[in-house]
């Protein structure tokens, strides 16, 4: 839960000037235009890449809190609400921020990144990767950076879902408690993963018994040839 409660100060300038003119002027200064929208009018503003890129780059990554302090003497607190980047150089270009209220729940999505080792791959499993995205509820603060999943508790037909998750305090998961977020299964295994024990162990009873069977069925060939 690496980040969880960040807060940042930067300082900002509004924009009095708009176009796309002005925009490339900010931008070849090392400035980056943006919009605070808010509970009032949206405000224009541009920001020092560099300071953006601190501040954007903690513990919380694009999930800290931002206390933006405008040179007019305005003050928000605010999250990343969007931004674009350019394709080529891969450098941010835009960004819009939103103000929030740091005891109100917002809903956003977060990453998921899966760490450790699964036992079950190393069985011959396959570990899979379910949504690399969640959607959540928190307070600003509470926001995790990224929710991480130990696969290393993860044997042959292991799964865990987002109803596993309970370390993350504060935190709503609003997607499908019975959605896998990783799992490992085996090839032969992959279609049996949900069948009961007994169920299972009668399909590769089955399994085995087919070609039993058509062995059978080959010696009665060879003997009906051996008779003509």
């Amino acid at each position: 839960m690496a980040g969880v409660g960040t807060r940042v100060k930067i300082t900002v300038a509004e924009r009095t000037k708009l176009g796309s003119a002005e925009t490339r002027r900010l931008r070849a200064t090392g400035a980056i235009p943006g919009i605070i929208y808010g509970q009032s009018t949206p405000v224009a503003i541009s920001v020092a890449m560099t300071e953006l890129r601190t501040a954007l780059t903690t513990s919380a990554g694009l999930h800290a809190v931002l206390d933006v302090i405008v040179d007019t003497g305005a003050s928000h607190s605010v999250v990343v609400k969007d931004y674009q980047v350019d394709k080529v150089r891969g450098t941010m270009t835009h960004i819009d921020l939103m103000e929030v209220n740091l005891d109100k729940v917002i809903q956003t999505t977060v990453h998921v990144n899966l760490v450790g080792e699964a036992p079950g791959a190393k069985q011959g499993g396959t570990l899979s990767h379910g949504p690399t995205d969640v959607h959540v509820e928190a307070r600003p603060l509470d926001v995790p950076e990224q929710i991480d999943i130990d696969v290393s508790v993860l044997g042959l037909g292991d799964a865990i879902r987002i109803s596993d998750l309970s370390s993350y305090v504060g935190v709503t998961f609003l997607d499908d408690p019975d959605t896998v977020l990783a799992s490992v299964t085996s090839y032969a295994g992959a279609d049996d993963m949900d069948l009961g024990e007994g169920e299972a162990d009668a399909v590769a009873e089955a399994d085995t018994a087919e070609p039993e069977a058509e062995a059978a069925g080959d010696d009665a060939d060879a003997d009906a040839d051996a008779a003509e």
